[in-house]
């Protein structure tokens, strides 16, 4: 019975340190969080809660009514930067995310 207690733990632990693990690698830019998820293998979404620890770790502290974080962005054709800033007070500023194919 002590045997099975002691792989019970142990693999508690494990669980723990690999869950541990994953909500780091969430907290890392987009980049070095894309090639921690490509080396993941698959049947790890299975196992891990993914869902609930993306819902916590890229939650964000902005509330409704918050002024938007400054950012600069290249135009699609790369030619300039535009930031944010410039723009507030003057007009509504809309960004579109997605693909159009």
């Amino acid at each position: 019975m002590k045997l099975v207690l002691r792989i019970a733990v142990a693999l508690a632990a494990l669980y723990g340190l690999l869950v541990g693990i994953l909500f780091a690698a969430m907290h890392q830019p987009p980049d070095r969080f894309g090639q921690f998820m490509a080396k993941l293998p698959g049947p790890s979404f299975l196992v891990l809660p993914f869902r609930q620890l993306w819902m916590i770790a890229r939650a964000g502290k902005l509330q409704v009514g918050d002024a938007a974080p400054d950012f600069v962005l290249e135009t699609t054709d790369r030619a300039e930067r535009v930031q944010l800033a410039a723009h507030r007070g003057e007009r509504p500023v809309v960004l579109v995310f997605g693909s159009y194919t």
